[in-house]
């Protein structure tokens, strides 16, 4: 089996820090989520995750005007340069200090970013091809303190600075004459947000603590001219000497210094430029009065403007964000979406749409104001995931996290359409029925819980006799036999789905139950089970001696993991040792053992004070999955690392590394030697929480304002389960980061299938041309060529289908099916691909029965692909049809209008036919 499985997909984590950006047409919304980028389609209602990856979280994002290039920054300060085109990083860029802000101007022609108390402005990377993109324009100090945020003018000559130092300054790119740095002050705060007006240099600044300043320049923009443009009426050593002084300006921090002070000759032609403040808007107070909000406790996080709607959001610590009308500052509109602070916000280009995100919660939101509506309303685990589960045709991916909530996303769009929320403990484990109408979670708050996939509702609420926290759950294929394991009293609970009455205790474990299995296979009842005990225990669910365990297999060491292979005919055990058991359950006897610690691997954490080699021999498997097709087997655990075995030759095929972020721990086998001292590693120290986005919370017992237990800690990288996908295209891991899906990526390799010498792409043609339909489409199948294939799929005539397919070899049918199902995501021929697989299906039947699990893979593909092309034309013929409806009520009620106009004017010619003759008669007597 060849494996060529790409990372295609992030879920469960929709965003997580850094700030949003909406695209140049307003339909996307563009998150960092960790150390990758995730854009949301709103008008097509579709998540993407590009396949790109840093070495840190991102921090900072900027997309340029054109929508082609997109600038991402990481919290270590490292920049990539992204070609949103090709998806691929073009260049990498390292400014050695994290960057808060970065921004492209209005043309396109440059970017600035402020890196701690400094503004940095750079040429932009063009579309031809250069040696370095990253060309420094200008530098500008001055500030005292950090700088926080920054806005380009309209005509990209100016930018406007904000800085912890309670402070904004304006600066020009081009020369201009006597215009020089303006310090605008005043606030009693950190600014937050500074912002141009449209067509002006008019300037709004937003404080930390509240305060909105209304400044207002004393000249036109335009009137703004560059010194080039000016005629010259000086010598050239005197316009020489008065260019260098006015460089002298502009590099000069203090304005009032006397050292810049022009001559006085000059007086009468330097412009007297300046700002005045108009106004300053305090919009904590509209908190004012509300219950349980003080508005000395609030701070604003993030703020945003649009220029051609003149409108302003700010987003708060408690939750809230505000809309208010600028200049004139009225509230329009007001929303509080929950109790954590909003870490960033966005409007799209017309003013709509407000996108607001939520670290704390990872939540995403992009809110209609003016009908006040959810265009997208997005929240993952904000916590670590635990499980996971496919629904049976593919279409839906469950997950369960320690935050004790039950998520089900769509993997066709990314997104998450239900989460159940009944659950008041960790998740550990999920499961839906063969038929998927029906969906299990178990949790540490002792129950296990049904939820109806139809109406979204849980129908069925399972419990222990005494009291027990469940730590895994296994559903046979009837749908109808539920088990969980229990980690506290060593039990296994059996309960029947249609009653929801407990049938069976099963005792016999001496330790926690870490993980059970029922056999996939129809024909089979048996329940397998794993403890720390170490042993396997064999059970038989529907036997009338059900309490009494069938077979008992001793493990050579603590028992973490189970699974059946996809035809019920073998067993796999993940054991602390980090060996991988195979039995045969029916003859309880051990098959082979694959030794994979040392493929697992292990990193060395800040804390640790071991190696990563000794660390290593405390690491073990905790998940295991089967292929879908039985032949290998994917283990994972406390690591970075995938692993991919073949099960009968006991090798490893391939490791997948699921991230490359170092903000996560465990990552490096060694420490960098820059963060060890002579007192010991220097992630030892302790670190409070960063107050940039509100007050520090240290919180104490009983204390509402304080929390002296708030820490800030480096998550540890592992996987904590595994799925592989009903049909066989895809898998999926709960990882730290959030749950990786992996699709199958055929177009890189080349494959082909029993090929011979006289098979080409000439020989093909040629054959098709004759219309041999039969031979050139097996030819087509041996060499494998996608494009090929599809060409002379689409050529044989509907009337042929028959014909070919009676021909075609039984071993081709399921390459066939799979190509089919490949060319109905791809192309509009939905009839012509139904004939073919009705074809399929009546001549080669017979060998579809047999089930085989690339079989029942290929058909669970054809009912996913199926399913959702009748969802799609469902809507388009229910909108068709009320249309449809519409236009004729709309044409009936022209036709009355016309057949009462044409019967007003005969009734009219009617009346003055009448005159006319009485006219008539009148002059004849």
């Amino acid at each position: 089996m060849r494996f060529s499985y790409n990372f295609s997909q992030l879920l469960g984590t929709v965003y997580r820090k850094g700030n949003i950006i909406f695209s140049q047409n307003g339909d996307s919304v563009l998150a960092p989520v960790g150390n990758k980028i995730s854009v949301y389609d709103l008008k097509n209602n579709k998540s993407e995750t590009l396949p790109i990856e840093s070495r840190y979280n991102y921090t900072a994002i900027a997309l340029s005007p054109n929508g082609v290039i997109l600038i991402a920054i990481n919290e270590d300060g490292e920049a990539d340069v992204i070609s949103l085109l090709n998806k691929i990083i073009i260049h990498k860029f390292r400014f050695n200090r994290p960057v808060l802000a970065v921004k492209f101007s209005p043309n396109g022609r440059f970017f600035a970013l402020t890196k701690e108390s400094d503004l940095l402005v750079y040429h932009s990377p063009g579309t031809k091809r250069e040696y370095n993109p990253f060309v420094l324009e200008r530098k500008f100090h001055g500030f005292f303190d950090e700088t926080t945020c920054l806005d380009w003018s309209s005509d990209s000559r100016f930018l406007i600075v904000g800085s912890k130092d309670m402070s904004a300054r304006v600066f020009s790119i081009e020369r201009i004459l006597h215009f020089k740095k303006f310090l605008l002050g005043g606030h009693t705060d950190a600014v937050v947000g500074c912002f141009f007006e449209r067509d002006s240099m008019d300037a709004y600044t937003v404080a930390k603590n509240g305060s909105v300043s209304v400044w207002e320049f004393s000249h036109d923009i335009d009137s703004l001219k560059k010194v080039e443009e000016l005629p010259r009426k000086k010598a050239p050593e005197t316009e020489g000497a008065e260019q260098m002084e006015e460089e002298d300006h502009e590099e000069d921090d203090d304005p009032t210094d006397p050292k810049s002070k022009p001559k006085e000759d000059e007086k009468e032609e330097k412009e007297n430029y300046f700002y005045k403040r108009l106004a300053r808007h305090f919009v904590s107070e509209t908190f004012k009065g509300e219950k349980g909000v003080s508005i000395y406790n609030i701070n604003v996080t993030a703020a945003a403007y649009m220029p051609s709607t003149k409108l302003l959001v700010t987003g708060y610590s408690h939750g809230a964000f505000l809309l208010h009308e600028m200049p004139e500052f009225n509230l329009i509109h007001s929303l509080k979406i929950s109790k954590q602070l909003i870490s960033s916000v966005a409007i799209n280009p017309t003013g709509d749409w407000i996108a607001l995100g939520c670290a704390d919660l990872g939540q995403l939101l992009v809110w209609e104001w003016q009908s006040e509506t959810y265009i997208m309303k997005q929240q993952g685990h904000f916590d670590t995931m635990s499980s996971v589960a496919y629904s049976p045709d593919g279409s839906y991916v469950a997950t369960g996290g320690r935050d004790s909530k039950v998520k089900v996303w769509d993997t066709n769009t990314g997104f998450s359409f239900v989460t159940f929320t009944e659950h008041t403990s960790t998740i550990t484990g999920v499961a839906f029925t063969q038929t998927g109408r029906a969906l299990l979670s178990s949790s540490l708050d002792g129950t296990v819980r049904a939820f109806d996939m139809a109406r979204y509702r849980n129908f069925r609420t399972f419990t222990s006799p005494k009291p027990a926290q469940f730590s895994c759950l296994s559903i046979d294929v009837s749908g109808d036999l539920v088990a969980a394991g229990a980690q506290d009293t060593f039990d296994v609970y059996l309960w029947s789905l249609q009653t929801g009455k407990l049938l069976e205790v099963l005792s016999g474990h001496e330790g926690p139950v870490s993980s059970l299995c029922f056999s996939p296979s129809p024909s089979s009842s048996l329940l397998v089970s794993v403890s720390w005990d170490k042993t396997l225990r064999i059970w038989d669910a529907v036997s009338s001696a059900a309490s009494l365990t069938r077979e008992t297999v001793n493990l050579t060491s603590d028992g973490l993991a189970v699974c059946f292979r996809p035809d019920g005919k073998q067993v796999a055990v993940a054991t602390l040792d980090g060996h991988i058991s195979i039995f045969d359950p029916q003859q309880a006897t051990q098959l082979l053992t694959i030794e994979g610690r040392n493929d697992l691997g292990s990193g060395k954490s800040d804390t640790d004070l071991v190696t990563a080699k000794k660390n290593l021999q405390g690491k073990a498997f905790n998940t295991l999955c089967y292929t879908a097709d039985g032949e290998c087997l994917l283990a994972a655990g406390q690591s970075k690392n995938i692993c991919i075995y073949q099960v009968m030759e006991k090798i490893l095929v391939k490791k997948y590394e699921i991230t490359q972020n170092r903000s996560l721990d465990a990552m490096d086998d060694i420490i960098n030697r820059r963060k060890m001292t002579e007192f010991g590693n220097m992630a030892l120290i302790e670190e409070r929480e960063d107050s940039r986005n509100g007050p520090v919370t240290l919180r104490l017992p009983g204390v509402r304002s304080g929390d002296m237990a708030s820490r800030s800690f480096k998550p540890e990288v592992r996987v904590s389960q595994l799925q592989f996908s009903p049909n066989g295209r895809a898998f999926a891991a709960t990882t730290t980061e959030g749950l990786l899906v992996y699709s199958l990526d055929t177009n890189l390799v080349f494959e082909p299938f029993d090929l011979s010498e006289d098979i080409t792409p000439k020989t093909i043609r040629n054959a098709l041309k004759s219309k041999d339909y039969s031979r050139s489409f097996v030819m087509a199948l041996k060499l494998n060529e996608s494009k090929l294939t599809r060409e002379v799929y689409e050529t044989i005539p509907p009337d042929s289908i028959a014909i070919v397919v009676q021909t075609l070899p039984s071993s081709y049918v399921e390459r066939v099916l799979t190509f089919i199902v490949n060319q109905m995501d791809t192309t509009p021929h939905i009839e012509f691909h139904l004939k073919w697989m009705v074809a399929i299906f009546y001549e080669h039947g017979t060998v579809l029965q047999q089930r085989t699990p690339s079989t029942v893979s290929v058909l669970r593909s054809i009912q996913k692909t199926v399913g959702r092309k009748f969802e799609d034309l469902s809507k388009i013929c229910q909108h068709n049809r009320y249309t449809l409806q519409y236009l004729l009520a709309l044409g009936g009620t022209a036709q009355k209008r016309t057949v009462g106009s044409i019967m007003s004017i005969e009734d009219g010619d009617e009346e003055d036919s009448d005159e006319d003759e009485g006219v008539d008669e009148e002059m004849e007597t």
